[in-house]
């Protein structure tokens, strides 16, 4: 079996295959150990240790067992995701409707330990996928090539931490755990919005992974082509410039291809398991308000919010302070919000460096207190993502 390593390279790769023999597995080859070496730069000792650190960590997760683990049905329902095909050298190719990724409804109805596990499962899934088409098509088979179909991306429930954490938690666990794993990513139909939020989300990432990803705009005239380079038409849906259809001639393959979609809150359940450790917890009296500044020091930060009030609404808005004469003009209209009913989550691009007072009102209460847990944020300004 032929490499085609450097003399350093294939001593480096003995020196690692030596450090771990006590915990590698049949399926354990060469192909296997070198993703772990070209993740640590050719460093044994690095290697090893991400090694370990990642048996350690399917250990803690079971990962070697999931198979006997079944999928939640609100993820097999509403989970937006499905194998096209295969691309031109026989590597599995995913859809992914991110749009239709409702991380707010899915985090109601199952835990994020639950969801990891889902993630765990899919990923190992397409990887011993991808290691049998290896064995017919040799190892340029034996990644994954993804596209992310970004049409309707919406930042704002990305903004409410738990799913934004289990976000970076999902990014920094494929890091860790699947190292080089993947051959290409098309990020297609990407709204201006998703550029702040690439920019936040690719400082964890390595930077084999961002070479691997290409971004476009919402001009198919650009994507399909660079789709049709790597995918043939027969293993792509038509939607994306291929051949596949439903047998009702639907353009997105729904049959093999889930759109995800949103989740109807009657199914949502109370194991949230995020409490409120996150937030600010405030009652605000009957009759009375709560007011708090927050300044933005750069030009393009974006003020987020966050908040839920128990048992009855609240008013809220956000007021922006005149920096010569302190008067104050309401940008985000000061309004009664079901807060009680689901988290109140909202962002705002402050185009000038600014102070902004954000209001929570009860002053039309005068028979209740209302207590309120809130977050507000100031996120750093969005560096340019490459989009083409």
């Amino acid at each position: 079996m032929s490499l085609g390593l450097a003399d350093d390279q294939r001593f480096a790769l003995m020196k690692f295959r030596r450090s771990v023999q006590d915990i590698l597995q049949p399926h354990h080859d060469d192909h296997f150990l070198l993703r772990w070496l070209r993740a640590r730069k050719w460093d044994p000792t690095a290697a090893e240790k991400m090694l370990r650190d990642s048996l350690e960590w399917r250990k803690h997760w079971d990962a070697d067992n999931l198979s006997n683990w079944e999928i939640p049905e609100v993820a097999k329902t509403y989970l937006p995701y499905g194998l096209s095909g295969f691309d031109k050298d026989g590597a599995p190719v995913i859809i992914v409707p991110f749009a239709g990724l409702d991380m707010y409804g899915i985090l109601h109805i199952i835990t994020q330990k639950e969801f990891v596990k889902v993630m765990i499962k899919l990923l190992d899934a397409y990887l011993n996928l991808a290691r049998e088409q290896a064995k017919k098509h040799g190892q340029i088979a034996n990644q994954v090539t993804v596209v992310f179909d970004m049409e309707g991306f919406c930042l704002k429930q990305y903004l409410w931490k738990p799913a934004g954490e289990l976000i970076i938690t999902f990014i920094q666990m494929y890091e860790a755990n699947y190292p080089e794993i993947l051959k290409m990513a098309f990020l297609i139909n990407a709204p201006k919005v998703f550029a702040f939020a690439f920019s936040i989300i690719k400082k964890f990432m390595d930077d084999y992974t961002l070479s691997k990803i290409q971004i476009y705009k919402s001009d198919p005239e650009k994507w399909k082509p660079a789709i049709l380079k790597l995918i043939p038409e027969d293993q792509l849906p038509a939607h994306y410039g291929g051949a596949l259809t439903d047998p009702d001639g639907n353009p997105k393959y729904t049959s093999k291809i889930c759109q995800g979609g949103k989740i109807p809150k009657d199914l949502y359940t109370k194991n949230m398991e995020k409490s409120n450790e996150d937030y600010t917890t405030v009652v605000v009296q009957k009759g009375g308000k709560l007011e708090f500044d927050i300044s933005t020091p750069e030009v393009g930060s974006v003020l987020s919010w966050e908040f839920r009030s128990e048992g009855h609404d609240i008013k809220f808005g956000i007021l922006k302070k005149d920096a010569t004469n302190g008067t104050k003009t309401e940008v985000i209209p000061i309004r009664r919000v079901a807060s009680h009913q689901s988290d109140e989550i909202g962002l705002l691009t402050c185009e000038t460096p600014s102070t902004y007072s954000v209001v929570f009102d009860n002053t039309y209460s005068m028979l209740r207190n209302k207590k309120v847990h809130y977050s507000v944020r100031v996120l750093p300004p969005a560096r340019k993502a490459i989009i083409q």
